[in-house]
């Protein structure tokens, strides 16, 4: 039966080819009312946190349930009794100085992700990356400490509730007022809306490496 999964994969990237591409001039209209209901520049985010908020919701509750998952998988397992990280002074410059620029572009999207290209989701996969390349460098012991003395599992899930709730009152139809197109504080609440799923990403992302470290004690 091979040969008929290769001949209908043969056959459907031939249709692909065949389509006919959509006219650019004929999307402008589109894209230009997305940006006009939405009050942000980014078209890409006003129809992820607009036109889109019944998925986006489910997907920051996939994320959330993907952690819970990962902690109740790992709980009953031994942990590692080696934790592996960097030791050498050059990697550990390199790891920390590129923990640097990710966490800068984490910061950067977050805060103007409605404005410009990325948005909450990669703001967080930054931030969640700087994380990783300083747990790679530092002791397990120390990570876990921060984590704890910052409180970050309450606000990985503080976040979650508020965007939620956010959503809920969005999608009722009641929206702040939009402001000047372009400007830092325009949108509406979809800046903020923005800012919490990259929190709660960036903290979730935490919250599983860390979980990995302890019980496989490798990233």
């Amino acid at each position: 039966m091979k040969w008929v999964y290769v001949a209908a994969g043969i056959l459907l990237f031939v249709k692909m080819l065949m389509e006919a591409n959509p006219d650019p001039e004929a999307l402008m209209p589109i894209v230009e009312t997305v940006v006009q209901e939405s009050g942000v520049p980014n078209a890409v985010s006003g129809i992820i946190f607009r036109n889109r908020l019944y998925d986006t919701i489910f997907e920051v509750v996939v994320f959330t349930i993907a952690i819970m998952g990962a902690n109740f998988l790992l709980t009953n397992e031994r942990p590692f009794c080696t934790i592996y990280h960097f030791t050498d002074r050059p990697s550990i410059i390199l790891a920390r100085l590129g923990a640097t620029i990710a966490a800068l572009v984490g910061i950067e999207l977050g805060i103007r992700g409605h404005l410009s290209p990325g948005g909450g989701f990669a703001a967080g996969v930054a931030g969640g990356t700087a994380i990783g390349l300083v747990a790679i460098t530092a002791s397990s012991e120390w990570m876990q400490a921060i984590y704890k003395r910052w409180h970050a599992s309450k606000w990985e899930k503080v976040s979650a509730l508020v965007f939620i709730v956010l959503s809920v009152i969005t999608l009722w139809g009641f929206e702040l007022p939009h402001g000047e197109l372009g400007t830092l504080f325009s949108g509406g609440i979809l800046p903020l809306l923005n800012f919490l799923v990259a929190i709660k990403v960036a903290l979730g992302s935490w919250a599983v490496l860390l979980v990995f470290i302890h019980y496989r004690g490798l990233l």
